[in-house]
């Protein structure tokens, strides 16, 4: 089992920074291919970014690219997702994953276990 909790949400302006991170309970954290997910009011849930277990590969949505960094610390058993440029439609429920085969990807349904969610609101 692994447990996620997501922090870091909030209110911003437009242009703004925020770093969320993500606190993984896994005693193998370091397996998991991660990634974070965004959902806005009446909208499916979408990709964000990815990392694998390594931290060696990264994988980011084209909306979000050169803007949005994702990292990770094993030892620390964290992933943080760093946002720069916000935009508002950059709004959503933040949600971090984890992927049990390693690999981290886009794809929503490889995605084993979730946290509960952290609110980013971008104001204009």
């Amino acid at each position: 089992q692994v447990q996620l909790v997501e922090s870091g949400g909030g209110l911003v302006q437009a242009g703004g920074s925020l770093r969320l991170s993500c606190a993984a309970s896994a005693r193998t954290f370091s397996r998991y291919g991660m990634a974070w997910f965004r959902q806005a009011p009446g909208q499916a849930r979408d990709f964000v970014a990815a990392i694998s277990w390594t931290g060696g590969n990264t994988y980011y949505a084209d909306s979000v690219k050169g803007r949005f960094t994702i990292s990770r610390d094993n030892a620390q058993k964290m992933v943080y997702l760093q946002m720069n440029s916000l935009k508002p439609e950059d709004t959503a429920v933040y949600y971090c994953a984890a992927d049990s085969l390693g690999m981290g990807s886009g794809v929503i349904g490889n995605y084993d276990y979730w946290g509960q969610g952290t609110q980013v609101t971008v104001s204009s």
